[in-house]
């Protein structure tokens, strides 16, 4: 186990335990292509939302009931862990468990985590580790990397569940993480080379700009998936009709009643949300142009693409 305390991990060197889902398409936030984009420099994203904060955030109090609830001993050690055998793999622990005392090695990792109680059909029995494959694979990432046998993962869902998951190192799911990560490291980020997009965003970040002198002759397998989607299109606009249909059947059931019930049950409702409030961008320019002039700025848009009716020979 390698350790550097004194440096801050540059991403764009190493795979560290929150990119591995991804890499393996497990992960529901980031793409293989997004971790490519990052790794070779050429898009390096802010990952910065009220979800990711508020988890920041909610680390050390999740942390405090795994202590509560088991009074076993935690380190907060902010180094960063590199494999023995293989520098591009890295590790930043949550914390260590220490459960004979802080001055014996630690005995267990721990991962924190905050989820939605929407998400809890994710999660298995507490005390397995039938845990999101994205964060199985984080955890056995870091036990990997520092060689500990056992890892807890400690979730809180909302404000209200608490629970701890138990996660045993499996060296074999351990040697595919590693097959995988190393030729995506070799095959895509020392030869920069991306992987297959797997999405239309994967898409759009790989092809940002068009060449509008460019033209491309369609293969047959293409020209029958447009075919396929231009029924599937028909598909869809039968369907929000009758969506359209059943609403208005609703709509005229309540009229001016707010609520509609069954058998002390809800099964809809029809309120006005609260009074929001907008910009009103053209008026502002119409109104002080030269203040709209100084900070107006151009913006780059998507590529759209735009599906054409054809007619089959």
């Amino acid at each position: 186990m390698l350790i550097n305390q004194y440096f801050t991990q540059d991403r764009t060197k190493y795979i560290g335990g929150s990119d591995i889902g991804a890499i393996l398409g497990l992960s529901k936030f980031r793409s293989a292509l997004d971790i490519w984009m990052e790794k070779t420099g050429k898009e390096v994203k802010v990952l910065d939302s009220l979800p990711l904060r508020f988890g920041s955030f909610a680390e050390e109090f999740v942390a405090s009931e795994y202590t509560r609830h088991t009074g076993l001993e935690l380190i907060h050690d902010e180094s960063i862990y590199l494999h023995p055998q293989h520098a591009f793999m890295s590790a930043h622990i949550d914390r260590f468990v220490h459960g004979d005392g802080i001055a014996m090695p630690p005995t267990k990792i721990l991962e924190c985590k905050t989820a939605s109680p929407f998400n809890q059909s994710d999660w298995g029995d507490v005390g397995s580790d039938q845990v999101p494959m994205s964060y199985l694979c984080q955890c056995a990432w870091y036990q990997a990397v520092t060689g500990i046998d056992e890892a807890d993962l400690a979730v809180l869902f909302g404000n209200s569940d608490f629970r701890i998951y138990q996660i045993k190192r499996d060296k074999e799911l351990e040697a595919l993480l590693l097959d995988k990560a190393t030729t995506f490291w070799q095959d895509c980020v020392l030869k920069d080379m991306p992987p297959p997009p797997q999405s239309e965003a994967d898409y759009q970040a790989l092809f940002k700009r068009g060449n509008a002198e460019q033209s491309i002759e369609a293969n047959l397998e293409t020209v029958a998936q447009i075919a396929r989607l231009h029924v599937l299109n028909v598909e869809i606009s039968t369907k929000e009709e009758e969506i359209s249909l059943i609403k208005q059947c609703v709509m005229g059931q309540l009229e001016n009643a707010e609520l509609l019930t069954y058998q002390n049950q809800t099964l809809a409702t029809w309120k006005a949300p609260k009074p929001s409030f907008r910009l009103d961008a053209k008026r502002l320019e119409l109104d002080h142009p030269e203040l709209c002039a100084k900070y107006k700025s151009p913006v780059q848009n998507s590529r759209r693409l735009l599906i054409k009716e054809f007619k089959t020979n």
